[in-house]
């Protein structure tokens, strides 16, 4: 049976290692002068600016970037409470999970190749497509065609999500990890 195309951007699943997931979340603040909409399950990074208040800025995350963390909400402000979504060009404050550990799901995209077992364990980015407004999730996949050992990737391919009706082939479901984080090298600026 074929995979179903269903993305969802990244999806928490828990912590690599032996550690607890705690599902924590930092606030941070999405200028309005950002065009991109953002869903849950987006990679966002710092923009090196910050609110009136002081609260560090993100945008959304561009492929072959590096990643802070992934959207998991929004705090009410009258219209991300009513639609679910922060709309493009207008000031929001996100919750982000930005801890390095975290293993996300994320559907490969199933254009230009296909992910095998023999691309576990390298490294690939992820490619945008549009959030759905109806189910308030990202659109981001896996980018299959890009899997491979360059070092600067996203994300780290860790391997087929273990779930029924879950094989390799278009719209397949992996788990991976953030790669290339802002928040994993203490000494990398932004």
């Amino acid at each position: 049976m074929a995979n179903t195309n269903t993305p969802r951007g990244l999806v928490p699943l828990r912590d690599a290692g032996s550690k607890p997931h705690s599902g924590g979340v930092e606030m941070f603040y999405v200028p309005s002068t950002d065009a991109s909409a953002l869903y849950i399950g987006d990679p966002v990074v710092k923009n090196g600016s910050a609110s009136p208040e002081g609260v560090a800025s993100v945008i959304l995350a561009t492929a072959g970037g590096a990643i802070t963390g992934v959207v998991q909400g929004f705090m009410p402000n009258g219209t991300t409470d009513i639609v679910g979504y922060r709309a493009a060009s207008t000031a929001a404050y996100v919750l982000v999970n930005t801890d390095p550990d975290t293993l996300y799901e994320i559907q490969e995209d199933g254009a230009g190749g296909q992910l095998a077992a023999t691309n576990i364990g390298q490294n690939a980015s992820f490619i945008h497509a549009a959030g759905n407004a109806y189910s308030k999730r990202s659109g981001v996949m896996l980018d299959s065609s890009t899997a491979a050992t360059t070092a600067g990737l996203e994300l780290k391919i860790v391997g087929l999500k273990q779930v029924p009706g879950n094989d390799f082939g278009a719209y397949a479901k992996f788990v991976v990890k953030i790669n290339n984080s802002t928040e994993a090298n203490a000494s990398a600026g932004i």
